[in-house]
């Protein structure tokens, strides 16, 4: 399926409403999670990183986008990644980024107003609305289609101010965003509240913390995409290092009984 067709796929599936992304942190997950019949994935920073053996936010701008296009390539659903935010503090670097994305047959992919400076962790509203509307305007100068997810981070990152984080969303509803999300909103009323001040899709991460809410009731609330984040990833990791824990401590019974469920070769419908 061409690249323009998988993004207007992925614009469609938010209309079906809830819409659940899974995300993928390798070629293998993400093939295995189109053969449990998703009908997108998402990529995860976080995902990205712990494959990497690095910190959320160290895979870096090179691997992020080797892998989401990696990803892409391999299979025939729509491909959401998570570019973090951009790799670019400039408007310019940040459509350059998603830009790169696009030719790698990414169908759709998420900015964030996140600096990744702990001193100064969130970017002033007037750049993260610029940064946002050059790369909207840059998808349309290209001719091509790319589902534009704004985030706000402002709950993952100690300002717990809701007004703001509306204001911001709001905003990047005006430059151009086609999704919107703010990872981290504490309860059901914050999510009905952001709902109801946007006209937009809305995003919400299933199993925030603090929340701990059914997809049904977060689809209830007004999501019309819930997204898993790096849950499954690091579950996957924890379950592996607490098989070689297992190896390690001589838990034979543990150990035998793991493989005999997933040694095959062949791919397994189990996460």
């Amino acid at each position: 399926m061409a690249h323009t067709n998988m993004a207007a796929r992925l614009r469609e599936l938010h209309l079906q409403r809830p819409f659940l992304l899974p995300n993928a942190w390798t070629i293998g997950s993400a093939l295995r999670l189109e053969r449990l019949g998703f009908a997108a994935v998402g990529t995860t920073s976080a995902g990205l990183a712990l494959d990497a053996g690095v910190a959320d936010g160290e895979a870096g701008r090179a691997r992020t986008l080797a892998v989401a296009g990696a990803i892409a390539g391999a299979l025939a659903i729509p491909v959401s990644a998570d570019l973090e935010n951009g790799f670019d503090d400039r408007a310019e670097g940040c459509a350059a980024t998603v830009l790169d994305a696009m030719a790698r047959g990414v169908a759709g992919g998420s900015i964030e107003d996140a600096t990744g400076k702990a001193d100064d962790p969130i970017y002033p509203l007037d750049h993260a609305v610029d940064r946002i509307r050059a790369v909207a305007q840059a998808i349309r100068a290209s001719g091509g289609d790319f589902v534009l997810t704004a985030r706000s981070e402002n709950f993952l990152h100690g300002r717990p101010d809701l007004q703001d984080t509306i204001a911001r969303l709001k905003a990047f509803e005006e430059a151009g965003a086609d999704v919107l999300f703010a990872p981290g909103l504490p309860d059901l009323t914050a999510i009905r509240a952001v709902r109801a001040a946007v006209s937009r899709p809305l995003n919400v991460l299933l199993g925030s913390d603090g929340i701990g809410l059914t997809a049904a009731a977060l689809a209830g609330a007004g999501a019309a995409r819930i997204s898993l984040g790096s849950a499954l990833a690091r579950a996957a990791d924890r379950a592996a290092m607490d098989l070689a824990g297992s190896v390690q401590a001589d838990l034979y019974d543990h150990w035998s009984k793991a493989m005999s469920h997933g040694s095959s070769a062949r791919p397994s419908s189990a996460l």
